[in-house]
Parts: C-alpha cells; structure tokens; sequence
C-alpha cells in the first residue's frame, strides 16, 4: 500500500530540494520549456531501454511505469492550469488526489508505450504554451484550495520540480 503523499511542498520554491537537487528558486521561468523537453526525451529513452515496468521496488513505492503515469497526469494537469490562469483572473484550481488517481485509472496496468507517447504530448503541449508567454503574463494567478498562491512564473517552476524529481525517482 503506497502512504499518501500530503507534505507541502512549496517550499521547493524557496530552496534546493535534497532529494533531487533541482532547485526552483534559481530556475528561470523562461527555462522551464526547455527542460520539460528534455524530461518529456528522457521518460521516452526509459521506455526505449525496457525501463518501464509496472513492478514496484518495494511495497511503498510505485514503480517506475506508475511515475510514468503520474508525470503524464501533472503535465495534463498543469497544462489545464495553465489554461485557466490565462483565460481567467486568480482562479482556484480543481483539487487532485494523486494517489486516487493512481488506483482509479490503474497506473500499474497501463501499456508503458502508450503512457509515454500521452506524457511526451501533455509535455510538449505544456512546453510550447508556456514558451509562448508574454513577459506579463507570467505574473498572473491562481491558487489551490489549501490557500497557496501561484503566478505562471511560481507554477511552472513548482511544476518543473515535481517532473526532474519523479524521473529520478526511477532512476536512482
């Protein structure tokens, strides 16, 4: 059984994250395109090596197709975020349970193909539109039910380290 995963991890925006070394506050905006390309080529190059499998390294793990899944989903989400944030003033965001989602669309028994072909269009749609922002446009906002607050610069970067965090949770 996976335990929920309910810390707050905003504070990634603050700080270097000790697990996986990305550190968002001094990513630029403007370079997060780009290395959501590169993390879109790197799931694609795991699939490419048999690396996808739907077995899980320990009970509490998921394994490294389930990542795969949920990397597919925070880019579709995000993506929708995105969207909202452009098309409306400060909206509050849909809430999302992950780990339900993982149980509901069955992660682990999804072809690791098609889950990677769906991640690396979600991470190129999400790529192209946030390259094409406007230097306003990425003060705009929106915010979660839990009260945090985000522009389109704080998202994305927020964003970035949860995709560069998952692919090295199946790597390492």
């Amino acid at each position: 059984m996976i335990t929920p995963d309910t810390k707050d991890w905003t504070w990634v925006l603050e700080r270097r994250c000790p697990e996986c070394g990305f550190n968002a506050s001094s990513c630029r905006a403007e370079e997060v395109p780009e290395l959501l390309r590169d993390n879109t080529c790197r799931w694609s190059s795991l699939l490419a090596r048999g690396f996808l499998t739907p077995l899980r390294p320990d009970d509490s793990t998921w394994s490294p197709l389930e990542y795969a899944c949920h990397v597919r989903d925070v880019y579709r989400r995000y993506l929708g975020r995105v969207e909202l944030m452009l098309a409306e003033e400060d909206p509050l965001f849909p809430n999302c349970d992950q780990d339900a989602s993982a149980v509901e669309d069955d992660y682990a028994g999804q072809q690791a193909s098609v889950a990677v072909g769906e991640l690396v269009a979600a991470g190129s749609a999400l790529a192209d539109l946030l390259g094409g922002l406007t230097a306003g446009q990425w003060a705009r906002r929106g915010r979660r039910s839990d009260g945090a607050t985000f522009t389109l610069d704080t998202l994305s970067r927020y964003m970035a380290h949860d995709v560069v965090h998952h692919l090295l949770d199946v790597t390492r």
